[in-house]
């Protein structure tokens, strides 16, 4: 079957390219007012093509802020649910004078696609749609059900999708969710992210005496708010950097031998990170490697300290107030509040006399892991070995993507991210583009995959 399907995409390749410059010829920018209209119109187009494809049940669907496009075919009985997610808006283009050619012009250079929303996410959504089309136009049937959800407000933290997916719930209700808005390591060498950190963000506010002091009359004693701060802040980390809050690490899951051994060939060289940031030593948490720092590891970082005067010149007071900013990224299965919780504790356990001290907890997002042995892993790491050659790299990120995590939890399934971005397309940036060798692998691994969870049954 597989080799009827990779005919029929090299059959309408270009038919299909042609189709994606379609999709990218629409400025979907999420975060401009001015494309409110183009947003829509790109919705729209998405659902014709979804619609085109032999998916049934194709809505627009209204959010508080711009719409979610859906469709299904709910035909394979006894089979896995996926759940297919991705976006259609794009980030703003500008600057425009760094783009060799006009961004919502797409032209194909070297075997590369340019255009905004080329590989985050337009591209990369397609795969999916051409798939459907490719087994039912030659198959007539899908070895799996499918459900798609397209958002449209991934580029500014879709803060309407939550909600959403939340309040429809059975509707979207799936086995298993994937998605491709991830990248391999490298052309010819697939990745699979299976972890991404979450977030706990507060400030500390420190008071003392109710307005600012004058140093010759009050100095040495009155207790001084920036001192005490930074007293409170020191205590957060013991001399091997080790967040020294009681409780910190009592969630976190510790690194498999497997686990390490793959990051071992995913690993930056620490020095070519010293010399990229011109500091003489890197430092972190001991026992750990830079990457497994950057991923694997939680962490509490002081994102931003003030208090006292900050104009010109020196004013010799005692401030009666400091702040400092944090914010932790947290890993599986620490939880956001748990994490404010022991911080809070800390704090009052470590308050120096003489001023008061609150906590405001501003930003929550849960850390996301899919273990590398589930079932669904197994099968996703398995296609993208039969289509590359070579067995995929397990990687984590730093970085936080929450939406992921709120699919997983509100709908109890596992998330795949099946990435065929490339370190270098210029996501976000000027020149931004596709690899089209990963276009044909891209439909070759996502057909293997849903032929292997459709080998099972539910």
């Amino acid at each position: 079957m597989i080799e009827t399907l990779k005919t029929y995409f090299a059959q309408q390749r270009d038919q299909h390219i042609e189709e994606l410059k379609d999709l990218l010829r629409i400025p979907s920018v999420s975060a401009v007012a001015e494309h409110q209209p183009d947003m829509i119109r790109c919705a729209e187009w998405v659902a014709a093509a979804l619609n085109q494809a032999g998916l049934e049940h194709v809505e627009i669907m209204p959010t508080a802020g711009h719409p979610v496009v859906y469709a299904d075919w709910l035909h394979a009985p006894g089979k896995p649910t996926v759940l297919v997610y991705g976006h259609y808006d794009v980030q703003p283009a500008e600057p425009l004078e760094l783009w060799s050619t006009p961004p919502f012009e797409p032209v194909i250079q070297d075997n590369k696609l340019f255009a905004r929303g080329s590989t985050d996410d337009k591209g990369q959504v397609m795969l999916y749609v051409k798939a459907v089309e490719a087994f039912l136009r030659t198959q007539g049937s899908l070895p799996v059900n499918l459900k798609f959800c397209l958002e449209g407000e991934e580029e500014i933290a879709s803060k309407n999708l939550p909600p959403f997916v939340e309040a429809q719930a059975e509707k979207l209700q799936a086995d298993v969710i994937v998605l491709s808005d991830t990248q391999m390591q490298a052309l010819g060498k697939p990745a699979l992210m299976y972890g991404l950190r979450g977030l706990a963000a507060f400030e500390i506010t420190v008071e003392g005496a109710n307005s600012d002091l004058h140093s010759g009359l009050f100095g040495g004693a009155v207790q001084n708010p920036i001192h005490a701060l930074t007293k409170l802040l020191s205590s957060f980390h013991d001399e091997n950097g080790h967040v020294a809050v009681e409780g910190f690490y009592d969630r976190v899951i510790e690194l498999s031998e497997k686990e390490r051994e793959s990051f071992k060939q995913v690993a930056p060289d620490p020095d070519k990170i010293k010399k990229d940031l011109q500091v003489d030593s890197l430092y972190g948490e001991k026992g750990f490697t830079f990457y497994e720092q950057t991923t694997s590891r939680p962490t509490l970082e002081i994102t931003s300290v003030s208090g006292g005067f900050q104009g010109e010149g020196i004013k010799p007071i005692i401030p009666n107030r400091a702040s400092a900013k944090i914010a932790c990224r947290l890993v599986a299965a620490q939880v956001p509040d748990e994490i404010m919780d022991a911080v809070e504790a800390h704090i009052h356990a470590n308050t120096p006399p003489g001023v008061t001290i609150q906590l405001d907890r501003q930003l929550r997002g849960n850390p996301f892991i899919t273990p590398i042995d589930e079932p669904v892993m197994v099968a996703a790491a398995s296609a993208y070995e039969e289509t590359f050659g070579v067995f995929p790299v397990y990687t984590r990120s730093g970085g936080s993507v929450p939406i992921i995590e709120v699919f997983g939890r509100v709908l109890d399934a596992p998330v795949v991210l099946l990435g065929f971005g490339v370190p270098g397309e210029n996501l976000h940036a000027p020149n931004e583009h596709f690899h089209l060798e990963n276009w044909d692998n891209g439909l070759e691994t996502i057909s293997r995959f849903w032929l292997k969870l459709g080998a099972t049954d539910k």
